[in-house]
């Protein structure tokens, strides 16, 4: 489980922690630092799945570079960033803090990583620290570091790595010591696991290849459901019906998928939609509204994803009937609580916080400029009075 995201000289923010429980609500005006929080998030899934430093700055390959790395930025940026993410490990009295700062001038590289493991003891008011990773730079403009690896007798294996990936990427599947491998698995698949939902109704409503995992545009929707284990497949497809059915303005008897083409390896969404006595019809997702979309995309990431995994679903209300924020929230916290899935959800509307009540939505993140630096700040609302302000700290920016 992601557990808390630090972020200090990353785009828009100076320094900043981002806490994380089973459900946090994260609310900000546009600017206000939501979008380069979870970007943050974003890049670590990458490099920690191998991709180039310099390559995973860039995104999708669609943007400049550079644009990518100040976009956002207060004027007073140094020429380096650091995220730094806290990760529950084995059980619940151990977790694992990785560190990572990457140089952005003159050139993009690694400057430094870190991997710990923190162990909590009964009685004990500080957790037992132990280091696994830990870098040295060489010399300043050199094109290699040194990777410390620790043993538990607190001796070391020194390896020469080049900085244009992140180290924790490259110690996978090397042998290690067995302290080191749980930390390495604990972190790598906690960050890779991480699913970044912003569904796009308009590429949900094409034919989709059969996939085991759901695309952040959740466009291939039909083919992740249809790519399910039968029994599995009917289940899913059962749960989505029952809960697209309480939002749905028509009466949607059932929501299923099924296999298309000569190889079978494409996939369509279908609904049969009931009309009047003995009278149903049956759709397919091209006919299918922008706003039932994104509620069977929200579904199937919850019932399709890994247990035990982070899932992030932006402007979760965006495209839905504002009666229905009380239900979506309940819905959704039922679902990802049953599979154990901790769930980010990010709004710019003040009117989805003030329709849920305090016993739905007990962490609640306010992201928003400070009025003198600029600078991206993420507070947590103890008293939601305080909203107001804090949603229009950041006007004189």
């Amino acid at each position: 489980m992601l557990k808390q995201l630090i972020l200090e000289n990353w785009r828009s923010f100076g320094q900043a922690e981002l806490p994380l429980q089973p459900l946090t609500v994260l609310i900000g005006k546009n600017a206000s630092g939501k979008s380069n929080a979870i970007e943050a998030l974003k890049f670590l899934k990458r490099i920690v799945k191998g991709e180039e430093i310099k390559t995973a700055l860039s995104g999708n390959g669609m943007r400049p570079l550079l644009s990518s790395l100040v976009e956002g930025r207060v004027p007073s940026s140094k020429p380096y960033f650091t995220l730094k993410v806290l990760v529950q490990g084995e059980n619940e009295s151990i977790n694992y803090l990785y560190v990572i700062t990457v140089q952005t001038q003159p050139q993009i590289q690694l400057f430094y990583e870190y991997l710990v493991r923190r162990e909590y003891k009964p009685n004990q008011q500080h957790p037992l620290q132990t280091s696994l990773l830990e870098t040295h730079l060489i010399l300043a403009n050199s094109p290699q570091i040194a990777a410390e690896i620790y043993s538990k007798e607190h001796s070391y294996l020194q390896v020469l790595w080049s900085r244009t990936h992140a180290i924790l990427s490259r110690m996978k599947g090397v042998y290690t010591p067995m302290h080191l491998v749980e930390g390495i698995q604990a972190v790598s698949q906690t960050l890779e696991d991480i699913l970044i939902l912003n569904p796009i109704p308009e590429r949900m409503r094409n034919y989709s290849r059969l996939a085991q995992n759901l695309a952040s545009d959740a466009s291939n929707i039909a083919g992740v459901l249809a790519a399910l284990p039968e029994k599995q497949k009917i289940q899913v497809e059962s749960t989505i019906s029952v809960y697209a059915r309480q939002l749905a303005e028509v009466d949607i008897q059932r929501l299923w998928t099924e296999k298309v083409g000569r190889f079978g390896t494409e996939a369509m969404l279908y609904c049969e939609e009931f009309w009047q006595p003995a009278q149903s019809i049956e759709i397919d997702a091209r006919s299918l509204s922008d706003g039932t979309l994104r509620w069977l995309a929200i579904l199937t990431a919850l019932l399709t994803g890994t247990p035990g995994s982070q899932i992030i679903i932006e402007n979760v209300d965006y495209g839905l009937y504002p009666a229905h924020f009380n239900l979506i929230l309940t819905i959704i916290q039922e679902i990802s609580a049953r599979r154990n899935i901790d769930l980010l959800i990010t709004t710019h509307n003040p009117t989805l916080i003030d329709i849920l009540g305090s016993e739905i939505v007990l962490f609640l993140i306010v992201a928003h400029r400070d009025s003198a630096t600029g600078e991206s700040q993420l507070t947590r609302l103890e008293n939601r009075k305080n909203l107001p302000q804090l949603m229009t700290s950041g006007d004189k920016w």
